[in-house]
């Protein structure tokens, strides 16, 4: 489980706390050097449009207001077909407070994407993102991914793994941003 601490021009809010959360994640000890940098959190979402698997497309700016989360994921990654039935309940038990859920795809080959993406059920869109523009404006270097983004629409927090641990901090930061 990777978790990172906002750099740059950060919110005094967004750093309530984190010394009692990095010990809860790793605990109790963390090294710098072991978790690499996310650049992104603190700062705003990179804005995207892609297409969904089902549906039309998505354009990132127009959730302003909600909080959302982003799910980089490949078809040959089994932990990410287990993400994306996690974050279907979530998205089930918090959409009427504000919560939208995006699976994006990094996948080279299009028609195994599309095979991974029409065997899963989620009530949430899976995107395609064939040329990995949105997927390198997020920086995403490992898979599972998780981006949670708040309201005002800055990057708050980012999960580079999946599993009991990392499901129950999510949980826990994803309940954060929709109290607020």
């Amino acid at each position: 489980m990777s978790f990172q601490r906002p750099t740059g021009a950060v919110p005094r809010r967004l750093c309530a706390g984190w010394q009692w959360v990095i010990a809860i994640a790793f605990g109790g000890s963390l090294s710098s050097a072991a978790v690499p940098t996310y650049e992104l959190l603190g700062h705003e979402a990179p804005d995207f449009a892609l297409h969904a698997v089902a549906g039309g497309n998505v354009r990132l700016s127009e959730h302003r207001g909600d909080v959302v989360v982003l799910s980089f994921w490949g078809s040959r990654c089994s932990p990410c077909r287990a993400q994306l039935a996690a974050l279907d309940k979530s998205l089930a038990t918090y959409r009427s407070a504000g919560l939208q859920v995006y699976g994006i795809n990094v996948d080279d080959n299009q028609a195994r994407a599309l095979a991974f993406a029409h065997g899963q059920s989620v009530a949430f869109a899976l995107l395609l993102d064939p040329e990995k523009n949105v997927s390198r404006s997020y920086q995403v270097d490992n898979l599972p991914m998780t981006v949670l983004i708040d309201r005002s629409g800055l990057v708050r927090h980012v999960m580079r793994d999946f599993g009991d641990k990392a499901q129950e901090l999510y949980l826990q930061q994803l309940r954060a941003l929709l109290n607020e």
